[in-house]
């Protein structure tokens, strides 16, 4: 562990605990780190203190009439779907009337797949996935080489068509996918460095490992700070024992007729909104990927009752989902896109519960949510509704804007505020999106 100066406050900012075992556990962002007055490191006062990026996916869209609110500024109403984010109405900006113009550029696949390529990457579909790099990897080029990860891809529901635009959201290049780990045990034993056979079986925990260490950093800390890392440590326990406590069927990825398809997709989602929160408070990565379901995903959802028939069926009007066609297989989708919206703003919770210097992790992250279609039904791909949360930037909040720029003006303008990416373009935009950042 490297030496610790809390008189002077220069702790590192990146910094671990870690075991001869290759066990290694990122710090939480303490008062030690930074300034008297939260500003800026105090090891590096000139380094300014890192934005993070979020991009999350949910696939086969939403119904517009539930989704999109009907004032602009910043009285707009709570739809139903929103309406998961009404506590963080002052963290997110909603901006509808977005184009998603390679889309709709001839060439191979179905309109999935299309979507799919340009709303990712903004270029279109090649035949087996993404002309360009996707714009988490475009800012992840820029901003990501300093740290441990330079990003993360996470995923959720497996369950997909099967090709590779439909299963993968995050792409280095030209069909380059970078494929989401949708297994917590793997994306913890990653974060964490677990190899030890004690911890690999289960029968004890990673923190066995760092004890030594954890006990000498304690002492010189102050009251704040020694509190703030047993709160650290607990939450990574909690986390373990939660992951330790899953099925052996969440420890593979299953084919979607495999035992019929009734995974419990919310219990998986926070451990990986958790884990992902601790890679951030961590400072172990600045970007991530987050693909709760899949691009034509064929998730059932018994935790909302709908288990008749899969999410695509859900989708369309032509009595494709038994039962459900036409205004209740609407309603349906209704419900599960506001499943969609309180697994994003569990996310956002978690990351404004995080002290940061003088702000919080979630007042120097941008979290962009898309889907794959601006109205499931009709695969639309103009109309766009868009979710931008958290202050990286500058984000203007509590609004709804109605906007006729691109998803890839969008993208521009958060790489370059948010971020500090400096793009100077991005496929499909003309010009940083206006109006969204202050």
């Amino acid at each position: 562990m490297p030496s610790v100066h809390t008189k002077d406050r220069s702790l590192p900012r990146r910094m671990f605990l870690r075991s001869l075992s290759g066990v290694t556990i990122g710090l939480p962002p303490l008062a030690a780190m930074f300034n008297s007055t939260g500003t800026a490191f105090a090891a590096t006062p000139k380094a300014e203190i890192p934005t993070r990026f979020v991009l999350w996916f949910n696939g086969n869209g939403v119904v517009e009439k539930y989704w999109i609110p009907s004032e602009t500024g910043a009285e707009f109403t709570m739809t139903p779907c929103l309406a998961p984010l009404a506590p963080f109405r002052n963290d997110i900006h909603v901006v509808t009337g977005l184009d998603n113009p390679a889309a709709r550029l001839p060439g191979p696949g179905n309109d999935h797949h299309r979507s799919m390529a340009a709303l990712m990457s903004g270029t279109q579909f090649t035949g087996r996935g993404s002309g360009g790099a996707s714009i988490d990897q475009a800012i992840a080029g820029r901003v990501g080489g300093e740290n441990r990860f330079r990003s993360l891809q996470i995923g959720v529901s497996q369950e997909s068509f099967g090709e590779s635009i439909q299963r993968n959201m995050s792409w280095a290049g030209y069909d380059r996918s970078l494929p989401p780990e949708m297994l917590p045990n793997k994306l913890f034993d990653r974060l964490f460095g677990a190899r030890d056979a004690g911890w690999i079986s289960r029968k004890k925990s990673v923190l066995d490992a760092v004890q030594e260490d954890a006990a000498g950093l304690a002492k010189a800390l102050g009251q704040e700070d020694r509190t703030r890392l047993d709160e650290h440590l607990s939450s990574i326990r909690d986390v373990e024992r939660a992951i330790a406590s899953l099925p052996p069927n969440y420890r593979r990825v299953d084919p979607p007729e495999s035992e019929g398809d009734m995974k419990d997709w919310p219990r998986i989602a926070k451990l990986q909104s958790d884990l992902l929160a601790h890679a951030f408070a961590s400072g172990q990565t600045r970007v991530a990927s987050y693909m709760l379901t899949k691009c034509q995903g064929l998730a059932r959802f018994p935790w909302l009752g709908y288990t008749a028939a899969r999410h695509h069926d859900y989708t369309h009007r032509d009595g494709k989902a038994p039962g459900y066609d036409g205004p209740d297989g609407q309603r349906v989708m209704r419900d599960i896109c506001r499943w969609h919206v309180e697994e994003f703003a569990y996310l956002i919770g978690k990351l404004k519960s995080i002290k940061e210097g003088d702000a919080t992790v979630l007042d120097r992250t941008s979290l962009v949510f898309v889907h794959e279609h601006a109205e499931a039904n009709d695969h639309k791909n103009n109309g766009y509704s868009v979710i931008v949360a958290g202050h990286a930037g500058g984000l203007r909040t509590n609004m709804h804007t109605r906007s006729t720029g691109t998803v890839s003006d969008l993208y521009l303008a958060v790489a370059n505020k948010a971020m500090g990416a400096s793009l100077k373009t991005f496929p499909s935009a003309t010009k940083e999106i206006q109006g969204i950042f202050a």
